[in-house]
C-alpha cells in the first residue's frame, strides 16, 4: 500500500510494481489523494486511476486498486469507467476501494466541493449503487468489466453504521485502517453481524496499516530512522522500537511473523502494509518473504 500523494514519481511506481510482482506479492494498492498529508511542500500525487492504468500495462499478475477513492473527486460514471479501463488493460486485475472522503484541505486546494459528512455519506450510497449498476445490469454502458460478475468492491471505514450498511448492500470486502488486533476483532464482528442480519454471505475483512520491516536489526534501525524522518514524530529510533504502535507491523522478519499471525488469529482475511518510504523499493522483497513465511 503506497501513499501516492507523498511525491511518488512514475519511476518510483514502476520500481515498486516490478519489485512487488517479482516478490510474489498478491496486490499493489495506492491511496487516492491529491494533496500531501505527511511530507508537505511540493510533494503531491499523480492521479490514482491513471497511474493504475499505466501499471496495469507494466505488470502481469499483481492485483491493482485504491484504498480508497473518495466520492467527492469523480462522478460515479467516470469512476466506474476508470475501473473498467484498468480492468481491461490488466486482464481482470482491478479492485475499487471507495469511501466518503475526509481530507478537507485537498478539496480546498483542488476546488472540489466538500459537503457535510451526512451529504458525503449519502453520495457514497448513490455512487456505490451507480458503479455496480454500470458494471452489471445497465444495458447502455459498455464495455463491461473483464472480471465477472464484476471487479472486487471494497468499502472503507471504522465499522460505523453508514459505511457498514453500504458495504453490506453491495461490497465484497470491508477495509479498516490502523487498528490493533483487538479492535480489528470488534470491527469485523460488527460487519459480520450486519451481513447476517441482511441474509447475505460474510464480507471479507481487511486492514490497512503501517509497516517497517528489516532483514536484521541494523536494517530495521535504518528503516525506522527513515520512517521517523518522514513522519516527524519526534521520537528516537530506540523509543519507537521500544514502544511499537500496536497497530503497526514493526520488526525483523522473525519478529514480524507473530505480529501478522496475531491479526490472522482475530479473523483478518488480508492485510495491506503501508510502505511510507516509497523510495525504498528494497523493502518490498522482504514483504514477499514475510508472505512466504506465513503460508
Amino acid at each position: 500500500m503506497i501513499e501516492g500523494q507523498e511525491g511518488v514519481t512514475w519511476e518510483h511506481w514502476v520500481a515498486l510494481a516490478e519489485a512487488a510482482e517479482a516478490a510474489g506479492l498478491d496486490a499493489l494498492f495506492r491511496s487516492d489523494h491529491y494533496l500531501s498529508i505527511v511530507r508537505g511542500g511540493e510533494a503531491g500525487s499523480l492521479d490514482a486511476w491513471a497511474t493504475l492504468a499505466g501499471l496495469a500495462a507494466r505488470t502481469t499478475r499483481l492485483r491493482l486498486g485504491t484504498l480508497v477513492s473518495p466520492v467527492t473527486f469523480r462522478h460515479a460514471s467516470l469512476l466506474a469507467k476508470s475501473v473498467v479501463t484498468v480492468d481491461h488493460i490488466s486482464g481482470g486485475r482491478a479492485e475499487l476501494g471507495i469511501g466518503a472522503g475526509w481530507y478537507e484541505a485537498e478539496h480546498d486546494a483542488y476546488r472540489f466541493p466538500f459537503p457535510p459528512v451526512g451529504e458525503r455519506m449519502d453520495e457514497l450510497d448513490r455512487q456505490i449503487e451507480s458503479v455496480v449498476r454500470h458494471w452489471t445490469e445497465d444495458e447502455n454502458v459498455w464495455p463491461k468489466p473483464v472480471q465477472q460478475p464484476r471487479p472486487t468492491l471494497i468499502v472503507g471505514g471504522g465499522a460505523k453504521p453508514r459505511t457498514v450498511a453500504a458495504a453490506v448492500r453491495f461490497a465484497d470486502e470491508y477495509n479498516t485502517v490502523f487498528a490493533p488486533p483487538e479492535v480489528v476483532r470488534e470491527r469485523r464482528e460488527t460487519v459480520l453481524r450486519a451481513a447476517e442480519r441482511a441474509g447475505r454471505e460474510p464480507l471479507r475483512f481487511s486492514l490497512m496499516t503501517g509497516a517497517v520491516v528489516g532483514r536484521d536489526e541494523r536494517d530495521l534501525r535504518d528503516r525506522t530512522s527513515r520512517y521517523l524522518e518522514i513522519t516527524k514524530e519526534g521520537r528516537s529510533v530506540d523509543e519507537f522500537l521500544r514502544d511499537k504502535p500496536p497497530h503497526m507491523i514493526v520488526g525483523t522478519l522473525d519478529e514480524a511473523v507473530p505480529q501478522l499471525r496475531a491479526f490472522a488469529d482475530v479473523g483478518l482475511d488480508r492485510i495491506m502494509l503501508q510502505h511510507l518510504a516509497h523510495e525504498d523499493a528494497e523493502m518490498v522483497p522482504l514483504l514477499g518473504e514475510l508472505q512466504s513465511m506465513l503460508t
